[in-house]
């Protein structure tokens, strides 16, 4: 389990990034109506479609809505245009991403916030990892963004498809430096389960000790008491 684990590592490590896939430039130059409006970060001619009873939640060739588009993007006012108007705040791309999650990935904060304050659910599985926004975050070392998950509900235990959870996959994903180590700091004072281990039953404790991560290892045993 080991040697396999090592292995995949190097693909995991850009796992987030990598299995998100934002429009090509191809595809922006197909857009029309309120996904081009949207790319566009074009708040008036969302209203205009809106108003002739544009479908809010149409998708294109990937399965993005309008309200996805923005967020690649990062247009704020046009991602609330959309939820004001009815968009569907909890849509799953087919790379099954949130608004929510593609701004974590992003390390967008701002944008993640509102997403949430529009209706998008903070627990949402997402990912073909069958993660969450939390565990992407914690994984790429977005430690604002990983303490507003938590402040908004974002489950602190759960564990993907690749038997990781937010805490794991900052140590085992991280570099062990100062972001991950604030990403880990917050899980574990929020109240995370330092104890649950990996598939191969090995805790985020002993990774931290055995990748020579020791102020890692040392806010994980403050956690556990020992």
């Amino acid at each position: 389990m080991k040697r396999l684990l090592f292995s995949v590592l190097p693909v995991l490590m850009a796992g987030w990034a990598s299995a998100q896939t934002p429009p090509s430039a191809a595809e922006i130059a197909r857009y029309e109506g309120l996904h081009q409006a949207a790319h566009r970060g074009d708040v008036a001619e969302i209203g205009r479609l809106v108003s002739e009873g544009t479908d809010l939640n149409a998708r294109d060739g990937s399965g993005r809505t309008a309200a996805h588009v923005a967020a690649f993007a990062s247009h704020d006012a046009a991602l609330r245009a959309l939820a004001e108007a009815g968009a569907d705040m909890n849509a799953l791309e087919n790379r099954f991403y949130d608004v929510v999650t593609i701004a974590a990935v992003a390390d967008d904060p701002e944008l993640m916030s509102l997403a949430i304050e529009l209706g998008n659910r903070a627990d949402l599985i997402t990912s073909v990892y069958d993660g969450t926004a939390l565990i992407a975050a914690a994984h790429l070392g977005h430690a604002e963004v990983v303490r507003r998950l938590i402040a908004a509900g974002a489950p602190l235990d759960h564990v993907n498809n690749l038997g990781w959870t937010a805490l794991m996959e900052a140590v085992v994903l991280g570099d062990g430096g100062p972001a991950h180590q604030a990403c880990a700091r917050a899980l574990v004072a929020a109240g995370a389960d330092v104890t649950i281990p990996d598939n191969a039953g090995v805790t985020p404790l002993e990774h931290a000790e055995r990748r020579g991560y020791a102020e890692i290892a040392t806010i994980i045993r403050d956690g556990t008491g020992r």
